[in-house]
């Protein structure tokens, strides 16, 4: 069942949006060649402590990190460890806080000194396209137009959409109903009503969209070992518009 969160669930939700946007832009701007992925963590986690949050992937069917780190041809789940971050990465990060009861869940994917035209562009485009699949969120829309628009935005721009990963509908679990492919039929699907919260994260290939999971059980890489670009917010369907909930502070 798809819950719709009253005004009292969504101002708490809020909170947890805005600790999560907090967080990942901290560390993102924390990320420079040299440092190891565990360090990365190990950073996530002090400012989650400090701010009297949780983590809501610690532990989350055993994943052992804080946050998931992923780097260039990593698609997604990243786990921290001894990989140290070189001019010329890009570093993916996805952060999921749990704060009064509820989940915020956003992601996004850093450059490191990079110069490749085409790299640059990956991020660009994983970027628009899900601000176009945010700008359907809204209450009498289909999910398949959520899902067609950040596909169409992703093949105009001339990159493959990872179909095995999707979005997710959020609350006061990480995972709710429903499911949010990033491919898709406009008019299709759930209908959306004010006050359904959603995750939408288009992950984007450079190359071609199949995917693997590494030995660890946890890391997606691409198959052909192609850089990878994963971008997220936690959202709330309104009636104009949505809601984004994982925005910073001041942002317009």
């Amino acid at each position: 069942m798809i819950v719709i969160k009253d005004a009292g669930e969504l101002a708490r939700m809020r909170t947890a949006g805005r600790a999560t946007a907090r967080i990942c832009d901290k560390v993102a701007r924390s990320i420079w060649p040299g440092v190891t992925t565990r360090d990365i963590d190990a950073y996530a986690a002090r400012l989650m402590a400090d701010m009297g949050v949780r983590s809501a992937f610690l532990g989350y069917r055993g994943y052992p990190g804080t946050i998931c780190v992923s780097v260039n041809e990593e698609v997604v789940h990243g786990l921290p460890g001894d990989r140290r971050i070189r001019a010329g990465d890009i570093v993916s990060l996805d952060v999921g806080v749990i704060a009064d009861g509820f989940v915020g869940d956003m992601a996004t994917t850093v450059a490191v000194g990079v110069g490749c035209a085409d790299v640059l562009r990956l991020l660009a485009t994983a970027e628009k396209a899900l601000y176009a699949g945010i700008d359907q969120a809204r209450d009498g829309r289909r999910l398949g137009d959520v899902s067609h628009a950040v596909e169409k935005t992703a093949l105009a721009g001339g990159f493959s959409v990872v179909r095995d990963f999707v979005g997710h509908g959020i609350g006061r679990q990480m995972h709710e109903d429903p499911q949010i492919p990033n491919f898709g039929r406009p008019g299709k699907g759930p209908q959306l009503r004010s006050g359904m919260t959603l995750a939408i994260e288009p992950m984007l290939n450079l190359g071609a969209a199949a995917v693997e999971v590494l030995d660890d059980g946890w890391t997606v890489v691409t198959r052909d070992r192609s850089p990878s670009a994963h971008f997220e917010h936690t959202v709330a369907v309104g009636d104009g518009g949505a809601e984004i909930l994982t925005r910073l502070d001041g942002d317009v």
